[in-house]
């Protein structure tokens, strides 16, 4: 796995230059370049800054697989819709920090009871 290929693929399928990575994490084009081109391998911190420019999850860095999980689908679906207040921002950001951590079983698990949790806050 090439972790600059992955970059590279990622910041074209989002159609940013190295210019609108250097805003979004203060990294210089030429680093970002030799970070694409197989020159340099980037620390995870800087793979962190990547990851927040590209709006994805860490790991999906190091996913090599195509497919998007169902809960990948839906934390999407969610970032979209705004929240009602800063505290559920961030709260928000942090749920979708741990769950970018949780290998995929783990967040089969989460996604099963999440999915049960909030059948329960239904009214029937």
């Amino acid at each position: 796995m090439e972790i600059g290929r992955k970059l590279r693929e990622l910041r074209v399928a989002e159609n940013l230059s190295q210019g609108d990575i250097e805003r979004r994490t203060g990294l210089l084009p030429a680093y970002t370049s030799r970070v694409e081109n197989g020159h340099t391998t980037p620390s995870i911190a800087t793979l962190e800054k990547y990851a927040r420019a590209l709006d994805i999850p860490l790991y999906t860095l190091f996913y090599e697989g195509r497919r998007r999980t169902e809960l990948d689908l839906k934390l999407e679906k969610t970032k979209r819709r705004r929240c009602a207040t800063k505290n559920q921002s961030r709260e928000y950001e942090l749920l979708v920090k741990t769950v970018a951590r949780l290998n995929e079983r783990e967040r089969t698990l989460f996604l099963y009871v999440a999915s049960k949790l909030a059948r329960r806050g239904k009214p029937t």
